[in-house]
């Protein structure tokens, strides 16, 4: 999810994964959604690992962005920093 929006039923496929990606922020998911994904799939023994993406929310992380590779670095850094935290 983000922000009002809603894609599919994490719950749902929460019980039936044994891992998960997690998105994390810069094409789906905010703060919230991180926060009861990774809550949720705590709670029922998943394990999770980052989705990490290019800053593209409009193309959800599917487009090209000619970024630097520091950029991109720092960028896969904070997005594991945000679900870590």
């Amino acid at each position: 999810g983000f922000g009002v929006w809603t894609l599919g039923d994490d719950d749902a496929m929460l019980d039936i994964v044994t891992s998960a990606n997690v998105a994390c922020g810069f094409h789906a998911g905010d703060p919230a959604s991180l926060r009861r994904v990774c809550q949720s799939a705590a709670g029922r023994g998943v394990r999770i690992g980052a989705q990490v993406s290019y800053r593209d929310l409009a193309g959800f992380g599917r487009r090209f962005i000619d970024v630097s590779s520091e950029d991109l670095t720092a960028d896969v850094m904070y997005q594991i920093g945000a679900l870590s935290a």
